[in-house]
Formats: C-alpha cells, structure tokens, sequence
C-alpha cells in the first residue's frame, strides 16, 4: 500500500525552482517556519539527535533542523525539489542527508533508527 499521490509530487515539481524564495507560492513555509522549529525543540530537543523529514521538498525544514544540531535525513519523491534542496547546501553549509525514496520504503530499511520523525 502507499500513500503516494502523483498530481501533489508534479505540483512541487513544477514550484522546485521557487522553493527557497521568501516572496513564492511558500511564503508560507518561510513565515511559519521558526514556529514549527521552535515546537519540535521544545517537544524534541533537537540538538544531537537523529531526525528524518518525511516530505522534506526543498528543505527549509530539514536545513532549521540541522542547524539547531541535529542529524537529518530528508526523504521526499520529488526528484526536481531534492535536487533544489542540495543545491541550498552549498548555500547554507549545512548537513542533510536527501534521499529520493518514499516513506514506506525508507521505514521497512531504517526501522527504529530515528529518534525524531517529522511529516509537515
């Protein structure tokens, strides 16, 4: 069984190029973003801890995570968004590992190997 849903995954294809500009379609992102953060500190406490980012696209949730320490993996089957998200690195400086796999897939290889899982 999977939950995937091609029109979605083409829909943030198409937006990839976008996904880092503050004034695009995820202006939203960008604006909720160091409140979503700041709630999975405060319940997580990020720092050292190994996280994986289900639905990562282009990472600006993976990127504040690293950043705040953890280890993240970001998993997401848009190839185009993976792709922009690798590229913000080089940006950044940070560490994330992307992965082109779905969320099935990825549990049935690393099962309990995470100590945080987020899905935003």
């Amino acid at each position: 069984m999977s939950n995937v849903d091609a029109a979605e995954i083409a829909k943030f294809s198409e937006l990839a190029h976008r996904w880092w500009d503050p004034n695009s379609e995820f202006k939203p992102l960008h604006e909720i973003n160091p409140l979503r953060l700041k709630w999975i500190d405060q319940k997580a406490a990020l720092a050292g801890k190994k996280v994986l980012d289900v639905g990562c696209g282009g990472g600006i949730l993976a990127e504040a995570m690293a950043a705040a320490g953890a280890r993240v993996c970001g998993i997401d089957l848009s190839e185009k968004a993976l792709k922009v998200a690798k590229l913000h690195l080089y940006e950044s400086g940070l560490s994330v590992d992307y992965q082109l796999v779905s969320a099935e897939d990825h549990a049935a290889q690393h099962a309990g190997e995470f100590d945080v899982v987020t899905c935003m």
